[in-house]
């Protein structure tokens, strides 16, 4: 019996264990969109702007790891998808984007809205083909998606409108559904390489990213075994609790003081599930070992020593057990007591009570309200210092733009988080800069009833850029944003809104708007204030001291930073 080609795909979707789509319907995808209605099972979201649909894409693969999927016209609606598609490229996220194409007959006769599409994706694409009939296209369909997860990254298949509505015979196609995935495991010199490594070392340091997650459990008997402190990358974060002894938190311009001095002092660097892109932020001469399960990525940001090419959780299993007895502690117990210290400053810090408020006060009501496995979005910006400093995770998951680091993704990412996971708390936190760039979509979280909670640190200004002229030396300019009421916003679209201008009231309008069960955005005006890095080194200081005199001669002010804050991040 024939069907509809559209049907087929549908059903090979479902197949592949895909439970919706994000997107906005066009006249280049009309016929997918008529199968899509008439199948129960497969849910269609519908976005007001097409990058909305390509971050949550990658915000949900990000999330667990399957297959997000995204769907849009031609032309303008493709341009959209970009950068949402870019972001799953970066963060190494199978991602799948249907894209339509003018009919079979009118390509390259430059019909209204055709694009050269196979040229635009072919950066960003793992798999980017164009389907010349309606035959090719299941076998497509199932090598694109089997490509994007083994490559994790984006796959694209282009598809003229009309090829969805032919009819053909759903058997007899050359490929099947269905990704097996390989068992990794690194050769024994390799192994005995890195036990050689770790029984020299005196102070060795994980740094441990998001390729470790599953693997919680062996990273803590590793560390234990080897007297090591755990630092996290930015994705890293929630893989052990922030508060765990062995975690001196993150590392590079965001990351804790701790961070940066055991990293530089440091005579072994173990990596783990990551690809720190800083070198800067990295040790230098000191041996490494690496763990990754793609060796094409052992030794691409750091000079490593021994490469271990396997599955974190059985490679440090294995690593754990080939080693004798435990290391000695008293370099662990150095780095323990500096993040003690470091713990305790920022206690003080967040619980302060004073108005204007100051985003690390924020965190600290967010920290009361934030549940138990809650899902945090966050956008990119200050926000990021803020959320990844000052929050502290116990079980919750973390979702950011990490390599791309676009602005926009908080909303989108906890649109696909509350999607995923609807019996979860979910939570978006955001920059005013970087809320504004995706609020139309926060309608759509109020039309499919997410009760998903925006929080935008609201100080009119983008933060971070500002911030980084001054670092720079340059007086700023183009960063102040002007004053907009979120909250007002939020009501308009049929969601629920609360402003926060005070200290006194911060406390209570957190609370209504957690306890509520609809859409909300919680609008905190914070006071400007810059993220000081974990430490300041001595050209950042000199290029702020440059910023500050000739601020003084254009105004006649003195903008000055926190200085005993910043004096102490010094040393």
């Amino acid at each position: 019996m024939s069907k509809r080609t559209g049907e087929i795909m549908t059903r090979q979707l479902l197949d592949w264990g895909v439970k919706h789509i994000y997107g906005l319907p066009g006249d280049s995808i009309n016929e997918l969109i008529d199968d899509i209605r008439k199948e129960d099972e497969l849910g269609f979201i519908q976005v007001r702007h097409e990058e909305t649909g390509s971050l949550a894409a990658s915000a949900e693969a990000k999330l667990t790891g399957n297959l997000g999927v995204c769907l849009s016209i031609t032309g303008p609606g493709a341009i959209h998808l970009l950068n949402g598609l870019y972001d799953a490229r970066g963060d190494h996220a199978p991602v799948l984007a249907i894209v339509g194409q003018v009919t079979s007959t009118s390509v390259g006769t430059d019909a209204f809205q055709e694009i050269n599409l196979e040229r635009m994706f072919e950066d960003v694409a793992v798999f980017n083909k164009r389907a010349e009939s309606a035959e090719q296209i299941p076998d497509l369909l199932n090598r694109a998606i089997r490509t994007a997860y083994t490559e994790k990254g984006v796959s694209v298949l282009i598809v003229p409108d009309d090829l969805f509505a032919e009819k053909q015979k759903e058997e007899g196609h050359l490929t099947a559904p269905g990704y097996f995935r390989p068992n990794m495991a690194p050769v024994q010199e390799d192994m005995n390489k890195a036990r050689k490594l770790i029984e020299q070392a005196e102070k060795p340091v994980i740094l441990a990213g998001k390729g470790a997650r599953g693997a919680q459990e062996e990273l803590l008997s590793f560390a234990e075994k080897v007297s090591s402190p755990i630092i996290l990358s930015l994705h890293g974060k929630g893989l052990i609790p922030d508060n765990h002894p062995y975690c001196l938190g993150h590392h590079g311009q965001i990351g804790t003081k701790p961070a940066y001095h055991a990293m530089k002092e440091t005579d072994l660097l173990i990596l783990l599930g990551t690809q720190f892109p800083y070198p800067e932020f990295l040790p230098e001469g000191v041996p490494g070992i690496q763990i990754d399960n793609k060796p094409e990525n052992i030794g691409k940001y750091y000079p490593v020593t021994a490469g271990l090419a396997g599955d974190a959780k059985d490679t440090l299993h294995k690593l754990t057990s080939s080693l004798t007895g435990t290391k000695d502690a008293a370099y662990l117990k150095k780095q323990q007591e500096r993040m003690n210290e470091w713990r305790i400053a920022l206690q003080k810090e967040k619980r302060e009570e004073k108005t204007p408020i100051q985003a690390p006060q924020v965190m600290y009501q967010i920290e009361k309200n934030m549940k138990p496995g809650a899902v945090v979005s966050t956008d990119v910006g200050n926000v990021t210092v803020w959320t990844s400093r000052f929050l502290p995770f116990i079980d919750q998951k973390f979702l950011v733009s990490g390599q791309l680091a676009t602005m926009g993704a908080g909303l989108p990412g906890a649109i696909a988080s509350q999607i995923t996971h609807p019996d979860k708390q979910v939570l978006a936190i955001c920059g005013d800069g970087g809320f504004s760039m995706a609020m139309q979509d926060f309608v759509t979280a109020v039309k499919y009833q997410l009760p998903i909670k925006v929080i935008v640190l609201n100080n009119e200004k983008i933060g971070m850029i500002k911030y980084e002229q001054q670092q720079m030396g340059h007086l700023n300019a183009e960063t102040d944003l002007g004053s907009m009421n979120f909250a007002k916003f939020a009501e308009s679209c049929g969601g629920e809104g609360y402003r926060i201008e005070t200290f006194e009231e911060m406390e209570t309008k957190m609370q209504q708007a957690f306890i509520s069960d609809k859409p909300a955005v919680i609008d905190v005006c914070i006071e400007d204030m810059a993220p000081l890095p974990g430490h300041i080194d001595y050209a950042s200081a000199v290029n702020y001291s440059q910023y500050i005199i000739k601020n003084f001669f254009e105004t006649g002010t003195m903008d000055l930073p926190d200085m005993k804050k910043a004096v102490k991040r010094m040393f």
